[in-house]
């Protein structure tokens, strides 16, 4: 604890630090669980999304191994002949922190011969577009709880200082400022009689 002067100027410093501190707490305090809530329900949404791609991402597996044609969904070089070319996003803002909002995606398309591909291509192409949409929404919901959570770390250190180590520090410092000069008074007073008496006592 830190060295404070035992003066009424200080006692005042202290007590507006305390109603401040007070003051902010709840505010602070009230974030924090806007942010954990947030956080969970941007997790929660992320399953949900998740578990989407995932079954497309089975259906499409067994649909092409149907047509045991994968091969013709790729380029030379091994690769998808499907690409996203362009995340679109906006940004947004929760409990003063700006987030990435996803609004979709632009896909790249490698040039094909249609007439070395199979019938089926198109429709393919358009599942494919699907899961990577999923895919990149769920990226831009992992940097929101990313963004959140660092956010949410550094409120809840400022919850504990105030709690843990401020309020409760001030606090002791009034009482101690409170408690030295309502001695100092004390004693002058007592000072004061013993001084009265003594002129009292001097007078002929």
């Amino acid at each position: 604890m830190a060295k404070i002067k035992l003066t009424k100027n200080e006692l005042k410093k202290q007590k507006d630090a305390l109603k401040m501190y007070m003051r902010y707490l709840p505010t602070l305090q009230l974030k924090k669980q806007q942010l954990q809530m947030e956080i969970r329900d941007i997790e929660a949404k992320a399953r949900v999304l998740a578990a989407e791609r995932d079954r497309h991402m089975t259906e499409f597996q067994a649909w092409v191994a149907v047509f045991g044609e994968v091969e013709a969904l790729k380029s030379q070089d091994g690769n998808w002949i499907l690409s996203s070319a362009l995340v679109k996003s906006a940004v947004g803002n929760i409990a003063g922190v700006d987030i990435p909002i996803y609004r979709g995606a632009e896909f790249s398309v490698d040039d094909y011969d249609l007439f070395a591909r199979p019938l089926w291509i198109d429709k393919a192409l358009e599942r494919l577009k699907i899961m990577l949409s999923l895919d990149m929404e769920i990226k831009v919901l992992e940097e929101q709880v990313s963004r959140l959570g660092k956010e949410l770390r550094t409120t809840t250190q400022r919850v504990n200082l105030f709690e843990k180590v401020k309020i409760p520090e001030t606090a002791a410092n009034i009482k101690k400022i409170g408690i030295y000069l309502g001695d100092q008074q004390t004693a002058q007073v007592v000072r004061g009689k013993i001084a009265k008496r003594k002129v009292e006592g001097a007078e002929p």
